[in-house]
């Protein structure tokens, strides 16, 4: 599509240098920090030494990847990488979107959503994982047995993927295809990483003793708190800049009990939801990953890419009740590009414009996490039969041909 080709060579060209958004240069993270970590990884281990890198063993995976374009620069070759993922992402989208019961829509919210991002995108090995998880959920209702497959490897490249069974159905034959081979494709994958390299699971300590990220939810306590005279520091810390002082690990458990209770209320969803239509696995994958994104001590720039693919899939589905919350979700990526990198000085100074930008991107994320939950509480409370009329694997079939014609006439 040429919305998709102009767009993204607007990417290529910030990413390479030839364009620059004012702020800090978002390409250091691959020049600099994946560059280093190929490195170790290259000698037959895990960066052990280096606290930044606090991510699954799969992960290794993309640092590495670069290396199959020799002849290209480290930076180059992963742009390229992730040009080709991209690509791979709205193909599947125009694909899904070309099978009844479903539409194209989704293909353009991929597109607007990761050109609004900016070259952050195309700087972060997020828009990989994201291309994995979009994969899956395509994947789901025909082939559970590689979507099962494919959630295991995502979860593995970042641990959110994980979310994606949040809606996943428990019974019947593709039920357990999926999360059968989910769970043991991460265990096999798992095993094969800690025996392979030392230190495939330092990345689930390695996070202990982080702050509270200054683009999150709680740390707009202390952008306002600063300007009473608040005695903490702004400092880079664990790999991003965070609030470290008074009152900072309060705050942190506090985001750590918002999480627990995101968790708690996905838990009661599921034992309360009667109704799973084709549409409730990416609708749920979506709510999920929007709790835990809006909640977390980190809001990185590049978690809005999660949040853009999972609403992508979401519209590609016409039944699905997340419209409005996708929209917001794109408004909070839009938001993103000025906070970070455009106008990230302000945020780090916590002056009235930094402040104002956090409380708009940081709003229409709790705004679009209320909707998505109410949403998908709604859609969920119909009659059991209507899952297996949808096609949701593991539903048990309609009880008579009549009452399914009558759900597909009255569903055009």
């Amino acid at each position: 599509m040429a919305a998709w080709a102009a767009t993204r060579a607007l990417l290529l060209l910030c990413v390479l240098g030839v364009l620059v958004l004012p702020g800090p240069d978002v390409t250091t993270d691959v020049s600099t920090i994946y560059q280093g970590w190929s490195e170790v990884l290259k000698t037959g281990s895990f960066p052990l030494d280096d606290v930044t890198w606090q991510y699954p063993p799969a992960a290794a995976l993309p640092v590495l990847a670069p290396g199959l374009l020799p002849f290209l620069p480290y930076a180059t070759a992963f742009a390229v990488l992730v040009l080709a993922a991209d690509a791979a992402v709205l193909a599947l989208l125009l694909r899904a979107g070309r099978r009844a019961g479903h539409r194209t829509a989704g293909a353009w919210v991929w597109i607007i959503g990761v050109a609004l991002l900016g070259p952050t995108a195309y700087a972060r090995y997020d828009l990989m994982v994201t291309a994995v998880a979009v994969a899956a959920l395509c994947a789901a209702v025909r082939r559970p047995r590689v979507a099962g497959a494919l959630i295991a490897f995502g979860a593995l490249l970042k641990v959110w993927p994980a979310l994606l069974l949040a809606g996943a159905p428990l019974r019947g034959r593709r039920a357990r295809a999926l999360w059968g081979h989910a769970a043991g494709w991460a265990a096999g994958l798992t095993l094969c990483a800690v025996a392979l390299a030392p230190g495939a699971l330092a990345f689930v300590t390695f996070q202990r003793d982080r702050g509270t990220e200054i683009e999150s939810l709680g740390a707009l306590v202390f952008h306002i708190a600063r300007h009473f005279g608040w005695s903490g520091d702004v400092l880079l810390n664990y790999g991003s800049v965070e609030f470290l002082g008074p009152g900072v690990p309060l705050v942190s458990t506090l985001a750590l009990a918002l999480t627990g209770a995101a968790l708690a209320w996905l838990v009661l969803w599921r034992l309360r939801a009667r109704e799973l239509t084709a549409a409730v696995l990416p609708d749920a994958a979506f709510t999920a990953a929007l709790l835990f994104t809006t909640t977390s001590r980190v809001i990185s720039p590049q978690y809005l890419l999660w949040l853009v693919g999972l609403a992508a899939v979401c519209r590609t589905v016409r039944g699905s009740r997340q419209g409005w919350p996708a929209a917001l979700v794109l408004l909070a990526t839009g938001v993103t590009l000025l906070e970070f990198p455009i106008c990230f000085s302000d945020v780090v100074g916590s002056t009235t414009q930094g402040i104002t930008l956090l409380l708009l991107r940081n709003g229409l994320l709790v705004a679009a996490s209320l909707s998505a939950c109410r949403r998908l509480w709604a859609a969920t409370r119909g009659g059991p039969d209507t899952a297996a009329r949808a096609g949701v694997p593991g539903a048990r079939p309609a009880v008579t041909p009549a009452g399914a014609a009558h759900t597909r006439a009255t569903s055009r």
